[in-house]
């Protein structure tokens, strides 16, 4: 386990998920939580460490209303507020933290892990300069693991034979691949009648906003994916350049991840028509 320290910006429903996620994967030393509420974020944290001696982890917790923990650390994940409601950071406030930050630690990554953090994503690479390799958004994500739980109902499958992407923009303009997507080896084409596919792509805008525990789950993973180098490919929320699309906007893309961010945007291989589609959601 690498001695490093990952921030969670937010003791709301979603940070003291992803504290929870992150600390059972043991990927780092050090995880602390920071919300105005200090209270809340150490209550938070607290409560995940108990579960450590039961679960097997051994990643220390802490939480603290000082946003200069973000110094040194790894990675920095910009979650929810502690409510009741929680509330996702973004706007004004959000956008506040995120320059602050930026500020104070200069290398980590920065990943919104809320569904609704998307203006948070391309103002902070429009508007504070800070590059869109450094700063994505995880919820496609928790999107994918959705999308890949009904399709694995519908095949009468396993999850984990299931690979597929999701692309564009959320809720209305989701494009799943089919063509590129494999069930079991199985182009998911000729695992899925016309008549399910048809089923499942009216499913999709419904599966937006995932919940909680998903988005937790998802950012997890990317973290993970991250720090250690893996070679797999998640999908994120990226501000787009004038070649891919609209400049302001972001959208859902396959990515490959390194411990500074994002490695490299991966093309998806399309259909024609799923070119046309994906191409028209991205200039929209």
């Amino acid at each position: 386990m690498p001695v490093a320290t990952i921030v969670i910006l937010g003791a709301g429903d979603l940070g003291g998920a992803t504290a929870r996620q992150l600390a059972a994967s043991d990927v780092v030393s050090r995880i602390v939580l920071v919300d105005d509420i200090g209270n809340a974020a150490a209550g938070k944290a607290l409560d995940v460490a108990q579960s450590g001696p039961v679960d097997g982890y051994t990643t220390t917790l802490s939480g603290t209303n000082d946003v200069a923990a973000v110094i040194g650390a790894v990675a920095v994940i910009f979650a929810d507020r502690f409510g009741p409601p929680s509330a996702d950071w973004q706007d004004e406030a959000g956008l506040a933290l995120l320059k602050r930050v930026a500020g104070l630690n200069q290398a980590a990554p920065l990943i919104c892990a809320g569904a609704s953090q998307s203006s948070l994503v391309e103002r902070g690479v429009n508007e504070l300069g800070i590059s869109r390799a450094r700063l994505f958004g995880s919820a496609p994500e928790g999107l994918r693991s959705a999308v890949v739980t009904v399709t694995a109902l519908e095949a009468a499958a396993a999850p984990s034979d299931i690979s597929l992407s999701v692309l564009g923009r959320p809720p209305q303009h989701v494009i799943v691949p089919w063509d590129e997507a494999a069930i079991a080896g199985r182009s998911a084409t000729q695992v899925l009648s016309a008549a399910q596919l048809a089923r499942l792509d009216a499913r999709v805008a419904r599966l937006w906003p995932p919940g909680p525990y998903t988005l937790a789950a998802a950012a997890a993973r990317i973290i993970q994916t991250a720090i250690t180098r893996g070679p797999r490919i998640h999908m994120a929320q990226v501000a787009l350049t004038r070649d891919e699309g609209t400049p302001g906007r972001s959208a859902m893309m396959p990515v490959t991840l390194q411990p500074a961010g994002i490695a490299r945007l991966v093309e998806p291989a399309l259909s024609n028509r799923d070119r046309v589609r994906y191409e028209t959601t991205l200039r929209s």
